[in-house]
């Protein structure tokens, strides 16, 4: 069966979240957002394409940093309202020069990072 982007549930702004996952290890990177558009133009490309809320713009990630997310492949979860998109990620995924968004975690209830800046990331 062929899929179409239109298939999906999208909130009321017509975005989806999209949750990173490093295709090789199974490390979870991150989670945007995406529209139709950005799901097609990810299928169509191969560059992870994502919709910025804060800018109202598609965001090709690694388009600016080097960071670069290719496509290995798309999951669409058993409600149709969430994607796992496995990546091939080069360099760190967060905007913080981490390997991953997630570098926070609650320990006995306290916040504890628990990883560190990428050295020789921007």
């Amino acid at each position: 069966m062929p899929f179409d982007p239109a298939t999906l549930k999208y909130d009321a702004n017509g975005l989806i979240p999209a949750i990173a996952q490093e295709a090789e290890t199974g490390e979870v990177l991150m989670m945007a957002w995406m529209n139709a558009d950005a799901v097609a133009r990810t299928l169509e490309t191969g560059r992870v394409t994502y919709w910025s809320r804060s800018r109202q713009a598609f965001w090709i990630k690694g388009e600016t940093s080097g960071h670069v997310q290719e496509l290995v492949e798309m999951r669409v979860d058993c409600d149709r309202d969430c994607l796992l998109v496995q990546v091939r990620q080069s360099g760190p995924a967060c905007h913080t020069n981490r390997r991953s968004c997630f570098y926070t975690a609650v320990r006995e209830g306290e916040e504890t990072e628990i990883m560190v800046p990428m050295a020789g990331a921007e």
